[in-house]
Order: C-alpha cells, then structure tokens, then sequence
C-alpha cells in the first residue's frame, strides 16, 4: 500500500469514529466507554471455539482505559445466544491470557458482553445486581454499560462484567469448596459432572445440579461429598422434623443467604429461579450451604410472555422446591416477611437507581436503537413493547412498583 493510500485510510477510519461515536450527554460522570475488538474479521460463530483478537477500550474514565491488548473471543449463553443470531447483535466472552483490570472491576480473565436484546431498558440486570450488592450476598456480578466496535463495526450498547466463576475476585470458595448451578439436562454441555436432586426431579424430570467448580470426575471423592452432603440436606428439609433449629435445615443452610436469594428473585420474579437454570449455590466443606450469586435477570421483571412470570402479582420463585418447603417452617416465613419490609423500604431508592442508569445511557441507547431497530417491535419474549426507550423504561418502573406493592400486602 502506498503511503498516501494509508493515511487516507487513517483519516476516513478517524471520521467514521466521529460520526458513529460523539460524545454522551453532559449529564453523565463518564462517557459511556467504548470496546474495540479487532478479530482481523475472522467470524465469531460458535460459543466453544475462541477467535483470537485485540482489544481496546477507551472514551470513559480515563484512569480505566486499556491499552490495546491480545485476548480471545468467542460467542456465549443459550436464548440469547440464539436471539443474537437470529437479529445479528450477539453476546460475547472474551478471555485474556492473564488476570486483567476491566472498567475499574477487579481484575480476571474472563469477562462476558451481555447483548441485552430482549431487555429493550438495558436495566434489568443492573437493577438486579444493585439489590444483590444491598444484600447479605458474599458475591454479586458487577457490570458496565459500554458500546462495543468489532472490526470497526459499530455493533451498540452492551453490559461488560464479571462471570458467574471460581476466582478470589468473584465467588471465592478456596481450593475445597463447591459452586454449583441447577440446569436442566438439554443445557449440559459435552464433559459436566452434574447429579441429580429428587425434590427438583419431582417438579421437573429435566433438572440437574451440574458442578461448576471445581473440576473433577464423576465418582471421584469430591463428587460423592458434594452430591450426598446436598441429598443428607434434601433428606432432612423434607423430613417430619425439618423446622427443628439444631438438627433441621438450619444445620445445613445459610438461612439469610436463602431468604435474600428467594425475595430478589420473587421480586423481578426471575422465570429460571423457579427450577429451570441460572440457580447457583456454594458450599465449602465444614461450612453452610449458600444462595447465589445471583445471575441472569434479562428475562425478569415482567418481560417474559411464556409463564406467569409476565404479571406483576402472584408468587413464582415460592414455588421452588427448596424455597416452597423452607416457607413452611413459620420462623423462616416470619424471616422472609422481616426482611421483606427492607426492599419495599427501598423502593424510592430502587426507581431513582433507574432513572440514573437510564441517564446515564441516554445518548448510547439512541445511538443502539438507530443501529438495531427493535422499538416498537416484539423481540422474544417481550410481552409488551413500545415505540420509545422512555416508555420501556416508565413500564420497568411501574411494573416493580405494582410487584412490590402486591407483595407487600401478600407477605
């Protein structure tokens, strides 16, 4: 190429920069960041194999910039994997070779960029994550609002955060302890270890108790211990003498990690926290079983047309098999209605959080919206949609507030 050939190159890529990227709203901190990923447009089409690639981010905080770096990227996630095929915005996990600073968040290797395509406010899970962090949680996902370039293709807001993994930075359980999710058998992938709970199986033949962290054989010491220290607990939550505070649940449970895990969930009432995925627990040997973190809110808060789930009234993570069973022990329902007054308390607090986030993204979504036009259109599983971002974002707000009130009287 000759010389004056790439500085044209330069100065039409710096341009395109300009025009697809001004500058956010006054009214913000920061800019929202921007995330270059250069693949060398080498297609990122599966979720197991990565795609090496560099990446730049920049334009927010300054002290949180990263000069250009190697990583590694490939696709991620189930029904959004497949929402993201099907519209073109797709989420993504990108991998660094060493332990690495994202937008102020403590370092890792893995970092996941959250699509929310169906999420038309981008809020739901940050709102989530904002409970969890008010919460008696020992971890909570964090993440932040960024636009995302790749291969110099403007490709709108995301959500960059942490992963729901075994770190001294995330869930930290040492070298002995457990994390574990409850899935369901189609969504295991080829090399989990998972065993199977019979009060879940009971209320769905498909669910399994997969074994995040960490990783070993089935059969093997460690899998045994895991899998028949939680059967002991089922065997003792399901008993006649379950309520008994020494040698029932209590025994076995962080009962406050329950109670937070059961009413933030009830709250957004999360479609998958009733059985079916995105149910994590830990436990370290010697100590108590924990809820959470919490993850994977997208499909909460209403915005969900297949279940129940969608209306702001009536009970959906109550029905849980561990939670339903635990509800029945009067002490732990008188727990969970204490504690209930400390969210709806916080209700002021929860729709001004909101109004920031919505704020804050105000010239991104725009931006977003102009590059993937899904206001006013149905994407799976909206219920309801609107012509304006405003209107997603009153609905979020007026559906949270009709939930808690329901709840309020009900508990």
């Amino acid at each position: 190429m000759k010389p004056y050939h790439f500085f044209f190159l330069i100065l039409v890529f710096a341009c395109q920069k300009d025009k697809q990227a001004p500058a956010n709203n006054a009214s913000e901190t920061f800019p929202i960041p921007i995330i270059w990923i250069d693949t060398q447009s080498v297609p990122i089409d599966s979720k197991e194999d990565y795609v090496d690639a560099t990446i730049v981010i920049e334009g927010g905080d300054p002290n949180h910039n990263l000069a250009e770096t190697t990583t590694r990227i490939k696709g991620r996630g189930n029904s959004t994997w497949s929402l993201g095929l099907e519209w073109g915005k797709k989420p993504y996990q990108v991998k660094f070779s060493d332990k690495t600073e994202i937008l102020g968040m403590p370092q890792d290797k893995k970092w996941v960029l959250l699509a929310e395509l169906s999420d038309k406010t981008f809020i739901r899970n940050k709102i989530a994550r904002y409970l969890g962090n008010n919460s008696r949680f020992d971890y909570t996902p964090t993440a932040q609002y960024a636009e995302l370039y790749l291969n110099d293709e403007f490709q709108g807001l995301y959500l960059i955060g942490q992963k729901v993994e075994e770190s001294s930075n995330r869930v930290d359980i040492g070298d002995e302890g457990y994390l574990v999710e409850i899935d369901q058998i189609h969504r295991i992938d080829e090399g989990d270890v998972y065993f199977t709970s019979e009060p879940y199986v009971r209320v769905n033949g498909e669910n399994v108790f997969n074994i995040k962290e960490p990783g070993l054989e089935a059969g093997s010491e460690e899998y045994l211990l895991i899998k028949n220290h939680i059967r002991a607990f089922d065997e003792v939550l399901f008993s006649d003498n379950f309520s008994n505070p020494t040698s029932g649940y209590a025994a076995y449970i962080d009962v406050d990690s329950f109670i937070d895990w059961f009413i933030i969930n009830e709250i957004a009432k999360s479609v998958d926290a009733r059985w079916y995925s995105s149910i994590y627990f830990t436990y370290v040997p010697g100590e108590k079983i924990k809820m959470g973190p919490l993850w994977d809110f997208d499909l909460s808060f209403g915005n969900v047309d297949y279940a129940d789930a969608e209306y702001s009234y009536g009970f959906w993570v109550l029905n849980n098999p561990w939670i339903n069973r635990l509800y029945q022990d009067p002490v732990f329902r008188e727990k969970v209605n204490t504690r209930f007054a400390y969210y709806y308390d916080s209700l002021p607090e929860i729709m001004a959080e909101i109004d920031t986030y919505a704020l804050h993204i105000e010239s991104a979504q725009v931006r977003n919206y102009t590059t993937w036009e899904t206001l006013g259109v149905r994407v799976w599983p909206n219920p309801v949609w609107f012509e304006t971002y405003q209107e997603e974002v009153d609905q979020l707000k007026n559906w949270i507030t009709d939930r808690m009130n329901w709840l309020n009287t009900e508990l």
